[in-house]
């Protein structure tokens, strides 16, 4: 390895997908150890394996603090620009209920600990990645995001995963252009706040982000919109005059306001679609759609003849009423211009049922409009 180019090696220590291995390697060689300090990003994620071994008393003495490991990597790393910090999938899994646990030593958004190794590279970092481990993390209010807003004066990217956030002396960042919270406890005046201290969001994930009764995103440079919502609030609103791509999942919210004109990728996943009214989207052209009561979402369209490539889904099976309901001329009736149409296995289903019901027919077609009419369905299963 001492015999490899100082560029190649450096190359490699980069291309660790595991900063613990950066660590290790630290311990291998001088050469090793003297490289090491200058990645660009540093990728550390606490084990199932390393948080068992911290808990059991035969070898909680022998296994270094997590957070201990990741200051002393970022401590002497003096060019890095990218920070992921986090707890692996199956720890992600684990509910306050399952185990009883009020230490802090896998609370990551502990603003006490983000302080004492943040400022000294914040001038650096483009992205920053804190997946918190949500039993220690659930019944501590964060302030980290008004942390990471004082000093990143450069960020460009920022996720935040398993966290009860608060938006106190939240700072403005004027240049960072993608966002994404999952798994996040806010309040609607705590979004609005978002709002207006990232006003240049392109890219905005909110996952999960619960608290919410009115939400409203109203970003005027948002390009990416991917919002799942859990809890099933009064009113959503999306006010976003560049939004190209959007991917919305929902309950059944009462009010539903979406103005993207210039809005063309589509995905839109509803429990139920009572009392929705849809505009017309001038630059639509790819529709994804998909509710229990997929007739009932359908008919809220207008026409719509931009549409060139639709998806529709049913999640599960609606009451028999309103299986019998969903036929697919009066589909293409809604999306006229459709040169792609995919089925999911339970649209597939409800189409079955109404044929068979007598619900289904392609009335004022000759037959030439028929058989291209039938040609282009495809079953997806």
């Amino acid at each position: 390895m001492d015999d490899l180019p100082p560029p190649l090696i450096l190359e490699i220590l980069n291309r660790l997908n595991n900063s613990g291995d950066l660590a290790r390697c630290r311990v291998v060689s001088k050469t090793l150890n003297a490289l090491s300090i200058e990645v660009r990003s540093i990728n550390l994620h606490c084990s199932f394996d390393r948080y068992t071994k911290s808990r059991s008393p035969e070898t909680k003495s022998l296994i270094t603090p997590f957070k201990s490991i990741f200051k002393n990597l970022v401590s002497s790393s003096r060019l890095v620009e990218s920070v992921s910090l986090g707890v692996e999938k199956p720890l992600r899994g684990l509910s306050y209920d399952d185990i009883e646990d009020e230490l802090n030593d896998l609370h990551l958004t502990d603003v006490d600990f983000v302080s004492n190794w943040l400022p000294s590279v914040a001038g650096r970092l483009r992205s920053i990645s804190i997946s918190d481990f949500w039993v220690q993390s659930c019944w501590r209010r964060s302030e980290v995001l008004s942390l990471i807003s004082s000093c990143c004066h450069s960020l460009l990217q920022l996720e935040l995963k398993n966290a009860w956030l608060s938006v106190d002396c939240l700072n403005r960042m004027p240049v960072l252009t993608s966002l994404t919270l999952e798994f996040i406890r806010l309040d609607d005046e705590d979004l609005s706040r978002v709002n207006d201290c990232f006003p240049s969001l392109q890219v905005l994930n909110l996952m999960g982000v619960g608290g919410l009764k009115e939400p409203k995103i109203h970003l005027l440079h948002l390009r990416t919109c991917q919002w799942t919502v859990s809890n099933a609030p009064l009113s959503l609103t999306i006010l976003a005059p560049s939004l190209i791509k959007l991917k919305l999942k929902c309950v059944n919210p009462r009010s539903l306001v979406i103005d993207a004109p210039l809005l063309s990728d589509f995905y839109l996943s509803l429990e139920k679609a009572s009392n929705l009214a849809v505009k017309e989207f001038r630059d639509l052209k790819t529709l994804q759609l998909e509710s229990t009561y997929l007739c009932s979402l359908v008919s809220t369209f207008p026409s719509c003849k931009t549409i060139k490539n639709l998806t529709v889904e049913s999640s599960k099976c609606a009451d028999s009423a309103e299986a019998t309901k969903f036929d697919l001329d009066s589909l293409l009736d809604v999306f006229p211009n459709t040169k792609s149409l995919t089925l999911g296995s339970g649209a597939w289903l409800g189409a079955e049922t109404c044929f068979h019901a007598g619900g289904s027919e392609v009335s004022g077609r000759d037959e030439g409009s028929e058989r291209n009419y039938r040609s282009f369905i495809r079953k997806r299963y």
